[in-house]
């Protein structure tokens, strides 16, 4: 995979998906900034086996909802390095529960995590990139944000409007070189899919052409193309890596 920026920025990448995808795009020689908001003993791990394999990697620690934190946080990264090539919107919540159930507060505090975390991202990487015209930005959203799902309205819609964001920031960058895409996981094998029972992993399973759970490396190189010079002449696009479920 050929790269032509040095660094990225991974929210959420202390655990899981983006555990997975800060390894494998420091195995493709980027100097990855390692995000977290309470796992700092997990994101130290992974910065620790990053190197152990000769990669580079930095721990940066601040909640991604909060802006003020995630724009000292750029200016951390600009600091550092100079330059912030490549950025991975990945960190996330979820607060399930019925919609007749759910306090405006639980729907508001979902979107506020995913979605508004994802804009102050996007805006201040648009800021930063276009100082040196070029960079790509990809958005982790979910297959949920394009077919809905029951007991997740605030989680569903704060992916189906990173969806929406992701080809609004697109327009607005493309004449400075920067390019804004998004990747709609379906289910995924992780630690919070490991904890479902046994049936209702067959349940989703059988919905799935592939007739598996994806992996979290399917997913990371998924995203490194989107980062990557392969994919220069795509911005705004939607990836779905979800076997087939939903097409």
């Amino acid at each position: 995979m050929k790269f032509t920026g040095k660094n990225v920025l991974v929210t959420g990448s202390s655990r899981g998906i983006g555990a997975e995808v800060a390894k494998v795009l420091a195995g493709y020689g980027l100097k990855v900034w390692i995000n977290y908001r309470s796992g700092a003993e997990a994101a130290d791990a992974i910065k620790a086996g990053i190197e152990a394999e000769g990669g580079k990697a930095a721990v940066i620690g601040f909640d991604v909802s909060d802006e003020a934190a995630f724009v000292d946080a750029i200016k951390t990264i600009l600091d550092a390095d100079g330059e912030l090539s490549y950025l991975v919107n990945n960190a996330g919540i979820t607060n399930d529960k019925l919609a007749m159930r759910m306090k405006a507060q639980e729907f508001t505090s979902v979107i506020d995590a995913n979605l508004t975390s994802a804009f102050i991202g996007c805006r201040e990487a648009m800021k930063a990139m276009r100082k040196q015209k070029f960079g790509s930005v990809v958005n982790m959203a979910s297959i949920v944000g394009e077919t809905g799902n029951a007991g997740q309205t605030n989680y569903a819609a704060s992916k189906g409007g990173m969806i929406a964001m992701t080809k609004s920031f697109a327009i607005e960058a493309a004449t400075s070189g920067i390019r804004y895409n998004s990747i709609t996981p379906g289910f995924i094998a992780t630690d919070m899919t490991d904890e479902l029972k046994e049936e209702i992993k067959a349940a989703f399973t059988a919905k799935i052409p592939m007739a598996r759970f994806g992996n979290a490396t399917e997913v990371a190189e998924a995203t490194a193309f989107l980062l990557s010079d392969h994919s220069s002449y795509i911005t705004g696009e939607t990836l779905k890596v979800n076997g087939g479920m939903y097409m």
